[in-house]
């Protein structure tokens, strides 16, 4: 069984057999002003190995305090994008041994990683950083980081079509494989003409099982608002409705 949890806004963690893939977890704080998050690390078990992912440096994906995770567990390493930086005197600054470096793997867009068994590929961000796909133990797991067909209200018919054809070229490399869990933007912030388009796109192009809604800024209820949308009736199903922090879907293998 995998069993995956929704901590909060682009922050999950994907539980197999044998390890945990915790992607885009961030200091709740820096949200507070905006949404007042409750999401949190359940308790790991020591015995599975634990993969950390960050998808970019903006500060409500990725937190420096993730690094403490790898504190008495030698089954702890971790992929993130190569613009967050972490040199020496920083990493001395906040109080961490330099051999956490050996832990790391810094990765950019349109690439591909072995890590221990796992194959790791990149897109490019239509924002910052990268998203990602891995192959792991037969499954593929897709998470979007800030890709997305970004359609801010207010900004223009051609700030969107931009953005449309950057997130339609982004997807290319996926655009024939199966997914079995993905997680995808869904951002009210975008308005009513733009909330939808990267995530009904994915839905329409890329096969996917179970799909994941993201960066909702703690707005679940544009969820069913997309489900009912023109096109939806036979899709609808894959999209996981969520409504709160922390928590847990069981999904059989």
């Amino acid at each position: 069984m995998t069993k995956v949890y929704y901590l909060m806004h682009s922050s999950f963690l994907v539980e197999l057999d044998d390890r945990y893939l915790l992607f885009d977890y961030f200091n709740k704080e820096v949200c507070a002003e905006v949404v007042e998050y409750h999401g949190s690390l359940p308790e790991l078990s020591p015995e599975k190995a634990l993969y950390v992912f960050a998808s970019h440096s903006h500060k409500d994906h990725w937190w420096l305090e993730n690094l403490r995770l790898a504190e008495g567990r030698n089954n702890v390493k971790f992929i993130l994008s190569k613009d967050i930086r972490l040199g020496r005197n920083y990493l001395i600054r906040n109080g961490y041994d330099l051999s956490i470096k050996d832990k790391i793997t810094f990765v950019a867009p349109l690439k591909k990683y072995r890590i221990d068994d796992m194959t790791i590929e990149t897109l490019r961000s239509t924002d910052a950083g990268v998203a990602f796909v891995i192959n792991v133990n037969g499954m593929n797991i897709y998470h979007a980081g800030d890709l997305n067909w970004w359609n801010a209200e207010g900004r223009g018919e051609l700030y969107g079509e931009v953005y449309g054809r950057e997130y339609k070229r982004a997807l290319k490399p996926i655009a024939n494989r199966h997914f079995d869990l993905a997680f995808v933007v869904l951002d009210s912030r975008m308005g009513e003409d733009g909330y939808f388009l990267g995530m009904e796109h994915f839905v329409k192009n890329i096969e996917c099982d179970y799909i994941f809604p993201m960066h909702m800024w703690g707005e679940y209820k544009w969820i069913e608002r997309f489900k009912g949308r023109p096109g939806m009736a036979n899709l609808k199903d894959r999209i996981i409705d969520i409504d709160q922090e922390n928590m847990i879907f069981e999904i059989e293998d």
